[in-house]
């Protein structure tokens, strides 16, 4: 597998592809499914740790957005810490949406939405924005991608973005700050990674 496959597969892993994983999300132990063909299947990745370790209390109500949600650690963070919020992950992967579907009802949580991007009504705002983005289907397409979303952020909300620092976490923050009217703070650097606040 290529290392930009994982963006694009569309087929939801059979039942024999999928395995379980223990994982600590919002403060406890919880099982989850995942499967090759996503982003790091074997474990929660250190960039979403990072950004799980260092971003703010999660907003208690409103539309929050996992964006690029993979098999849903953020998603399913964001829906443990507000259970009122409604939570949208998204994603290209149809696997990954499997999943995060999958997770969801492991865990409890009835407030997650999976979806591809285009399934997301045009009208929803959010009051938060949490992302590992996927930095390596390169400069373009990740700008594009942020172009996309940042703006359907609420009055008041802010994204918090986690990137790694040999990836461009530097470059992207000046881009940020000079293609959109956002104020762009870093907020945690911890094992490479860098932690954005974009409101």
């Amino acid at each position: 597998m290529s290392e930009h496959d994982h963006y694009f597969t569309a087929q939801p892993a059979s039942a024999d592809e999928r395995r379980v994983l223990r994982v600590h999300l919002a403060g406890r132990e919880v099982e989850v499914e995942t499967a090759g063909g996503i982003f790091s299947p074997d474990h929660v990745d250190q960039g979403t740790r990072v950004l799980l370790d260092h971003a703010p209390a999660v907003p208690v109500t409103g539309d929050l957005l996992d964006l690029g949600c993979g098999w849903g650690p953020i998603a399913l963070t964001l829906a443990l810490e507000s259970p009122a919020a409604r939570v949208w992950a998204v994603d290209v992967n149809e696997r990954a949406l499997d999943l995060v579907r999958r997770n969801a009802t492991r865990v409890g949580v009835t407030n997650v939405t999976a979806a591809r991007p285009d399934d997301v009504p045009d009208g929803v705002r959010f009051a938060a924005l949490w992302s590992n983005p996927p930095i390596r289907v390169g400069k373009d397409a990740l700008h594009e991608l942020l172009l996309r979303w940042l703006p359907r952020l609420a009055d008041g909300g802010e994204a918090q973005l986690v990137v790694g620092k040999n990836l461009g976490a530097d470059s992207l923050q000046r881009w940020l700050a000079d293609a959109l009217p956002v104020t762009v703070t870093r907020t945690a650097s911890a094992k490479g990674f860098r932690v954005l606040r974009v409101s």
